[in-house]
């Protein structure tokens, strides 16, 4: 066999099983291989962007990495946007980048690049195989090190020439490390600090699955320290019957209020909370001057077993935690608005639902309004590179075809990658898209007063506009093949929103802002 089949039996053997791929002329004995070597699925993306926003979205649902192929330096460097996303959220993905032949490398080749270099910003691995002999082994070590929690990107280069070369050798999977356990004076400290209102649970990661908010809301019942989780979250579980964690709120004066009260921090599986962006005359540390830091467990380490070991330190395996209640059904009515497009998700969000919410200005009165929603997951993009949530939605409905999708973006994030929209209705995924139409770069006035500029003129406010022309969404949406409508009012939203999730497969929902 050549290198690149013996890549493919290789990633099949360590358990990966879905490429999103933009593949080009380097890449074509990859392609070739999956016709010889069956069990790859295999996506394909009209944008490198797409295909890493994918593979993300496809490990926070799946816990497992997918693979992409992408395209020399410029195939990589259209991903890295989306890379840097799953970095910042401990998603797990291998990247499988073509290179030239050695000796195509040797003549300085139009798109030759320095594609290590270009990897190693959103990479924890890095390497490039440098012979057909080698693929299979150099592939078993990328699933290996991108399965490290709490997930890690993984670059392999692949010149062109080992891939179409006889030699591959089939490697078997390799063992991946433990997560490590709490150390017993960090949980001592944490349990004594966790102790009436003034102290803090402050989680993330993978603390914010079921069970382990069960375990956070008995050691709130049983301290009396409040809970809330960081702003953006790779995945949590909410709805009615389950915990409700509030989040950090992003506007940093938001954040500051909130967090003032607290003198004592516990960290399980997030970071201490600085604030997105420095602004003038204003604090990057959020949490008090004076309040304690106290890091038990972070994201790589074994967060279950530290909050069952915190719940046990402070005694509250008998402690009743609070839980989210089912609001009253009560119709929607008036024009869209950021309150009432919250209450209608509210009130629509159905059972088993994955919801994916890049809505930074528009999304600011969902947590709320949807903390007595049916049971569903939510997803924020953790790296703050628009454009994500289109993309992650692909792979979150290819790891769960059985649970349905809703991504609620606005229209300024989705222009960076609508092509995402194309490969929704090759794929026939189950996917319901909102667009918050606002016609600007709404989360950027904010910021402008934000910085201290106060009284913006005409060529400022001209940057920030989407108009001159309107997009339509329902006609971009139709032209790539999804089913589109456009809504201004709350009970219009509402109804588009069950009828897209009675039907299957794709279809987006404009709301006029």
């Amino acid at each position: 066999m050549n290198g690149a089949e013996s890549l493919v039996r290789t990633l099949l053997a360590s358990g990966v099983d879905t490429c999103f791929t933009n593949p080009g002329t380097s890449e074509m004995h990859f392609v070739a291989a999956l016709d010889q070597v069956p069990g790859m699925r295999s996506v394909l993306a009209l944008f490198e962007g797409v295909a890493t926003g994918a593979a993300d979205g496809y490990y926070r649902m799946a816990r497992k990495p997918a693979t992409t192929l992408l395209h020399l330096g410029p195939g990589l460097a259209n991903g890295i946007s989306n890379l840097h996303n799953a970095k910042k959220a401990g998603s797990g993905i291998v990247n499988i980048v073509g290179q030239h032949a050695a000796s195509h490398l040797a003549i300085d080749a139009p798109l030759t690049a320095d594609i290590e270099g270009l990897a190693r910003p959103v990479s924890h691995w890095v390497e490039t195989s440098l012979s057909a002999a080698d693929v299979g082994r150099d592939a078993a070590r990328a699933v290996q090190a991108a399965r490290c929690a709490p997930g890690q990107v993984a670059t392999l280069v692949l010149p062109s020439d080992t891939a179409w070369t006889p030699g591959g050798q089939v490697a078997s999977a390799l063992p991946v490390p433990a997560r490590a356990p709490v150390a017993s004076d960090m949980l001592d400290r944490a349990a004594a600090a966790l102790s009436g209102p003034d102290s803090l649970l402050l989680l993330g990661g993978e603390a914010l699955t079921v069970e382990n908010l069960d375990r956070a809301g008995r050691i709130a019942a049983a301290t009396g320290c409040a809970l809330l989780s960081e702003w953006a979250n790779a995945r949590m579980e909410r709805g009615a019957g389950r915990v409700p964690v509030a989040r950090v709120p992003y506007p940093i004066d938001a954040a500051l209020e909130t967090l003032a009260r607290f003198r004592r921090v516990v960290l399980v599986g997030a970071r201490p909370p600085i604030g997105f962006f420095a602004y003038p005359g204003k604090p990057a540390v959020l949490t008090h001057p004076e309040a304690e830091i106290i890091a038990l467990a972070d994201w790589a380490a074994d967060l279950d077993g530290a909050l069952a070991a915190l719940e046990q330190a402070v005694g509250g395996a008998d402690a009743v935690p609070v839980r989210a209640q089912a609001g009253p059904p009560a119709r929607v009515t008036g024009p869209c608005t950021p309150e009432t497009v919250a209450a209608a998700l509210g009130q629509c969000i159905p059972e088993g639902a994955i919801v994916l919410d890049e809505s930074v200005t528009t999304g600011r009165a969902f947590h709320g309004a949807t903390l007595g929603a049916a049971p569903h997951t939510w997803i924020n993009n953790c790296g703050g590179s628009i454009g994500y949530s289109l993309a992650a939605a692909i792979g979150a409905a290819i790891a769960c075809p059985d649970r349905k999708v809703l991504t609620l973006t606005g229209d300024g994030s989705a222009l960076y990658m609508p092509q995402a929209l194309w490969t929704m209705a090759r794929e026939a995924l189950d996917i319901t898209v909102v667009i918050w139409a606002n016609r600007s770069y709404r989360i950027l006035l904010g910021e402008l007063s934000g910085v201290g500029v106060m009284n913006p003129g005409p060529r400022a406010l001209d940057m920030l506009s989407l108009e001159r022309p309107v997009i339509d969404w329902v006609a971009q949406a139709g032209s790539l093949g999804v089913p589109a409508c456009r809504v201004d009012r709350a009970e219009d939203f509402a109804l588009a929103l069950g009828r897209g999730f009675a039907e299957d497969g794709p279809n987006l929902i404009e709301v006029v802002l």
